[in-house]
């Protein structure tokens, strides 16, 4: 067997603590490195990996330590390692780096005392009977040392020396991401809470690269410090959504969106405990890269600017067209949030689809709710100037143009695509005369826009 010791320092000479907000959780630094192997554990201060199975797919121990170290997942935190034949060994020689002393040239027997962890608390008294390395306790009576200092020292010398096997609980990636950090402060305000929450990300993001997933909605969800306030019962919990139109593993774009969200919400209570889990995942499929340099465009993506418009100014105010399976113009086209998805059917849908794609299909892709009346220059239709029609008429002139409850009659219209001197191009229609149904009057609408 063979063991790599990982530790990550603030400094190099002060350790860091689980309440340090620039390192991930210590789960989720344990599921970062189940990607190099499957037994990883943690051992005191210490992240312990088992590499004996898997080095040589990496190259090799030194440029397996050497990966480890260049793949650090807090960037701004200082990561130190060490090797051995065991994992006592491997956590001891941990311990003399951080240190700054030098290894002994005899291992195990040669470490010093104060590295071993069940030895800590028997120190005085084994200083006192001239013990000062694993090898002078190791050399004591078996019966006599396991008497005076119990079995668990005894075991841990012979597990250093390979001579019982090693037990660890290992750790295993689950199924739905679902983290729980305690603030270092009570926090009352949204930016407070995004400040801790930035940890929660970094965990959710070694989770789905872990899982291979991408993150469509997840829930920050913050526990109240109070029960009542001013008189009246709180919730136990308050929390916000955030939803994506596409599966992503991008945190700068998932913190764009809970900073928009958090800086809306209001705390009813000062909050105590923040929660990050994951909704809904789907499977990640990568990001496809390109040579050429116009496929590699810098800035926003479309969906990501639309989803962080959908949280500052509110789902309802930034709206998506979806294709509806509908005779009628007014009715080929209707606008839902962009952030929520489609209810229509599967076949509906195709449908809709199948007629949008027809070659000689005219239909823009702009459609107005209701038909606007234009103004006449005499028998021309002016909108933002005289329109000048270039194609058509496309006549309709069968069926009930709308139900009995909207007061339905026959449809006879002629369509024309025509150009505005200010708006482009336009989908316009002329009203057809008709002996029962008509006035005997042309009139001229606006119907919708082409891009």
């Amino acid at each position: 067997m063979h063991w790599i010791a990982l530790r990550w320092l603030l400094d190099a000479d002060t350790p860091t603590t689980e309440d340090s907000l620039t390192l991930p959780t210590p789960e989720a630094l344990g599921w970062w490195a189940l990607h190099y192997t499957p037994h990883v554990a943690w051992q005191d201060e210490a992240l312990m990996l088992e590499v004996s199975a898997c080095e040589r797919l990496w190259g090799g121990r030194l440029q397996l330590m050497r990966q480890l170290l260049a793949d650090n997942p807090a960037s701004d935190v200082r990561m130190v390692g060490a090797q051995g034949a065991t994992s006592l060994i491997a956590l001891a020689r941990l311990r003399l780096f951080v240190r700054q002393e030098q290894r002994p040239k005899d291992l195990p027997a040669g470490l010093p005392l104060d590295t071993l962890s069940a030895a800590r608390t028997h120190l005085d008294l084994l200083a006192r009977l001239g013990c000062r390395t694993w090898g002078d306790v190791a050399a004591l009576p078996r019966g006599g040392l396991t008497r005076r200092f119990g079995a668990e020292l005894r075991a841990a010398l012979d597990a250093a020396w390979g001579l019982r096997p090693e037990s660890h609980a290992w750790l295993t990636l689950p199924e739905v991401f679902e983290q729980k950090l305690e603030l270092p402060a009570l926090a009352e305000t949204g930016p407070e809470l995004m400040w801790s929450a930035n940890r929660l990300l970094s965990a959710l993001q070694i989770w789905l690269r872990g899982r291979q997933r991408g993150a469509r909605a997840l829930e920050l969800q913050w526990t109240l410090d109070l029960k009542r306030f001013n008189g009246v019962n709180l919730p136990p919990h308050q929390q916000v959504t955030v939803r994506t139109a596409e599966p992503t593993q991008d945190m700068a774009h998932l913190r764009r969106l809970l900073s928009e969200k958090l800086a809306l919400a209001t705390l009813a209570a000062p909050a105590s405990w923040l929660k990050l889990r994951t909704l809904e995942t789907d499977p990640w499929a990568g990001a496809s890269t390109s040579f050429l340099p116009e496929d590699n465009r810098k800035g926003d993506k479309l969906h990501e600017m639309v989803e962080r418009l959908s949280v500052r100014l509110g789902a309802q105010q930034v709206l998506v067209p979806s294709a509806q399976a509908d005779h009628r113009p007014e009715r080929k086209q209707a606008w839902r949030p962009a952030l929520h998805k489609e209810t229509v059917p599967d076949k509906a849908r195709k449908e809709a689809q199948a007629v949008a794609s027809q070659p000689d299909a005219i239909y823009p892709p702009w459609l107005l709710p209701e038909p606007l009346l234009l103004e006449m220059d005499g028998e021309r239709p002016c909108y933002r100037g005289p329109l000048s029609r270039l194609i058509g008429p496309q006549r309709v002139e069968a069926g009930w143009w709308g139900d009995k409850e909207e007061g339905g009659q026959p449809a006879m219209r002629d369509y024309y695509v025509a150009e505005s001197p200010e708006a482009g191009l336009v989908w316009i229609f002329r009203e057809r005369p008709s002996a029962r149904f008509s006035s005997g009057e042309v009139r001229w609408y606006l119907q919708g826009f082409y891009a």
